[in-house]
Protein backbone atom coordinates (compact mmCIF):
# COMPACT_ATOMS: atom_id res chain seq x y z
CA UNK A 1 0.00 0.00 0.00
CA UNK A 2 3.07 2.59 0.39
CA UNK A 3 4.48 1.59 -2.90
CA UNK A 4 1.21 2.95 -4.23
CA UNK A 5 0.62 5.96 -2.47
CA UNK A 6 4.25 6.88 -3.26
CA UNK A 7 3.07 6.12 -7.06
CA UNK A 8 0.26 8.43 -7.03
CA UNK A 9 1.94 11.33 -4.92
CA UNK A 10 5.01 11.20 -7.93
CA UNK A 11 2.39 11.74 -10.41
CA UNK A 12 0.76 14.45 -8.75
CA UNK A 13 3.87 15.90 -8.36
CA UNK A 14 4.92 15.76 -11.78
CA UNK A 15 1.60 16.91 -13.26
CA UNK A 16 1.34 20.23 -11.24
CA UNK A 17 4.90 20.36 -12.28
CA UNK A 18 3.73 20.48 -15.78
CA UNK A 19 0.25 21.97 -15.64
CA UNK A 20 -0.75 24.91 -18.11
CA UNK A 21 -3.03 27.57 -17.23
CA UNK A 22 -5.64 28.10 -19.51
CA UNK A 23 -6.94 31.32 -19.92
CA UNK A 24 -10.26 32.47 -22.04
CA UNK A 25 -11.12 35.22 -24.05
CA UNK A 26 -14.84 35.52 -25.22
CA UNK A 27 -16.01 37.80 -28.49
CA UNK A 28 -19.53 38.63 -28.40
CA UNK A 29 -20.16 41.51 -31.44
CA UNK A 30 -17.73 43.93 -30.45
CA UNK A 31 -17.82 43.20 -26.88
CA UNK A 32 -14.20 41.08 -25.40
CA UNK A 33 -14.36 39.21 -22.26
CA UNK A 34 -11.67 38.22 -20.32
CA UNK A 35 -11.37 35.47 -17.94
CA UNK A 36 -9.94 32.99 -16.34
CA UNK A 37 -10.60 29.13 -17.15
CA UNK A 38 -12.63 28.37 -14.17
CA UNK A 39 -15.41 31.15 -15.22
CA UNK A 40 -14.94 32.22 -11.75
CA UNK A 41 -14.37 35.91 -12.11
CA UNK A 42 -14.05 38.10 -15.08
CA UNK A 43 -11.14 40.07 -15.36
CA UNK A 44 -12.05 42.67 -17.93
CA UNK A 45 -14.57 43.62 -20.74
CA UNK A 46 -13.77 45.78 -23.04
CA UNK A 47 -14.92 46.82 -26.95
CA UNK A 48 -12.86 45.46 -30.19
CA UNK A 49 -11.90 49.06 -32.04
CA UNK A 50 -9.00 48.05 -33.93
CA UNK A 51 -8.59 45.96 -36.70
CA UNK A 52 -7.18 42.82 -34.20
CA UNK A 53 -7.30 42.31 -30.61
CA UNK A 54 -4.39 40.99 -29.32
CA UNK A 55 -3.83 37.87 -26.90
CA UNK A 56 -0.58 37.32 -25.48
CA UNK A 57 0.02 34.40 -23.81
CA UNK A 58 2.58 33.22 -21.18
CA UNK A 59 4.93 30.03 -22.24
CA UNK A 60 3.27 26.42 -21.87
CA UNK A 61 -0.32 28.26 -21.08
CA UNK A 62 -3.20 27.49 -23.00
CA UNK A 63 -5.95 30.16 -24.26
CA UNK A 64 -9.11 28.46 -24.76
CA UNK A 65 -10.79 31.20 -27.72
CA UNK A 66 -14.87 31.24 -27.44
CA UNK A 67 -16.03 33.42 -30.53
CA UNK A 68 -19.78 33.53 -29.84
CA UNK A 69 -21.24 36.06 -32.93
CA UNK A 70 -25.06 36.30 -33.07
CA UNK A 71 -24.80 36.05 -36.12
CA UNK A 72 -23.30 33.45 -38.78
CA UNK A 73 -19.86 35.35 -39.57
CA UNK A 74 -15.93 34.90 -39.81
CA UNK A 75 -13.15 36.02 -38.01
CA UNK A 76 -9.85 35.81 -39.32
CA UNK A 77 -7.17 34.45 -36.66
CA UNK A 78 -3.66 34.98 -36.48
CA UNK A 79 -1.41 32.63 -34.36
CA UNK A 80 1.72 33.84 -33.68
CA UNK A 81 4.41 31.05 -31.84
CA UNK A 82 7.49 31.73 -29.89
CA UNK A 83 9.78 31.04 -32.55
CA UNK A 84 8.70 33.74 -34.80
CA UNK A 85 6.25 31.63 -37.22
CA UNK A 86 2.71 32.61 -37.67
CA UNK A 87 -0.62 30.79 -38.84
CA UNK A 88 -3.61 32.96 -40.28
CA UNK A 89 -6.83 31.22 -40.02
CA UNK A 90 -10.78 32.63 -41.00
CA UNK A 91 -12.54 30.98 -37.94
CA UNK A 92 -16.49 30.27 -37.81
CA UNK A 93 -17.31 32.55 -35.13
CA UNK A 94 -21.06 31.78 -34.27
CA UNK A 95 -20.53 29.73 -31.28
CA UNK A 96 -17.30 27.98 -31.62
CA UNK A 97 -14.87 27.01 -29.32
CA UNK A 98 -10.96 26.78 -30.06
CA UNK A 99 -7.90 25.83 -28.05
CA UNK A 100 -4.35 27.16 -28.74
CA UNK A 101 -2.17 24.32 -28.95
CA UNK A 102 1.39 24.20 -26.86
CA UNK A 103 4.23 27.09 -28.19
CA UNK A 104 1.97 29.77 -28.80
CA UNK A 105 3.03 33.36 -27.71
CA UNK A 106 -0.17 35.62 -29.24
CA UNK A 107 -3.46 35.40 -30.76
CA UNK A 108 -4.43 38.02 -33.00
CA UNK A 109 -8.67 38.06 -33.16
CA UNK A 110 -10.12 40.32 -36.06
CA UNK A 111 -13.42 41.69 -36.12
CA UNK A 112 -16.43 39.87 -36.79
CA UNK A 113 -17.34 39.90 -40.83
CA UNK A 114 -19.51 37.78 -43.78
CA UNK A 115 -17.54 35.68 -45.45
CA UNK A 116 -17.78 36.28 -48.98
CA UNK A 117 -16.29 33.26 -50.91
CA UNK A 118 -13.36 33.85 -53.10
CA UNK A 119 -12.11 36.54 -50.92
CA UNK A 120 -9.67 36.72 -47.85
Amino acid sequence: MKKLTLSIGLVAAILSANAQDTSCTYFTGKKVYEFDYKMDTILSITEQTAKFYNINIKNGNVLCLDLSDNKSRVRRVITTFFDGKTTTQVLDSKNSVYYTPKGVSKVSVGKPRVLIMGKK
